[in-house]
């Protein structure tokens, strides 16, 4: 299958891009500033994963060769307007043959609440939809992350289950996955 993935584009305040040779120690710096912001929802996210710049780095360049793989593919976005680090926006190959795609994000915690996630989702399904040429897109959310419920909502995805307390927090509480699911069809008409 042949396509064409930009390695870079724009939305209105945002460029999203590809991470590059480079980009470790500004990988590392995000990690460390959001790690307690991620914590809840995100403790396995990579971007968590460095434990100093030399790490990050030699994790943005496997996550560069994730994306020459065509298995995943990672875009830091970056607000147009100073070009400071925004947030993450993942999507992930769940089958070629259907095509099928799944969409994850984080944000950074100065940038929560601004709509950035919500731009750069609708960014990055039109990619899906367009450059990858997919039938259809997931995305799973904590149902008890209320802003990822609403940017999936925003973005067209409907909500198609619901896994009820399946993860369980180091606290003894649990909560549930929400599953959204995004066909062609409704892109199209959206």
């Amino acid at each position: 299958m042949s396509f064409t993935l930009p390695d870079r584009f724009e939305t209105e305040r945002l460029i999203l891009r590809r991470y590059q040779a480079g980009d470790g120690p500004l990988y590392y710096a995000a990690g460390q500033k959001n790690r307690a912001h991620l914590q809840r929802y995100e403790a396995g996210n990579v971007i968590l994963s460095p434990k100093n710049e030399a790490e990050a780095e030699a994790v943005v360049l496997d996550l560069s060769d994730e994306w020459d793989q065509r298995r995943a593919f990672f875009l830091g976005t970056f607000a147009k307007a100073g070009g400071e680090f925004v947030g993450q926006v993942y999507v992930g190959v769940v089958n070629w043959e259907t095509p099928e795609f799944e969409v994850g994000y984080i944000v950074d915690q100065d940038h929560e609440g601004q709509g950035y996630v919500t731009e750069a989702v609708r960014a990055v399904v039109k990619l899906i939809f367009e450059c990858l040429d997919a039938h259809r897109v997931r995305l799973q959310c904590d149902d008890t992350n209320l802003r990822s419920k609403r940017v999936a909502e925003r973005c067209g995805f409907l909500r198609e289950g619901h896994l009820r307390e399946n993860h369980r927090y180091p606290d003894g509480s649990f909560s549930g996955t929400y599953l959204y699911g995004l066909l062609r069809e409704d892109y199209e008409l959206g």
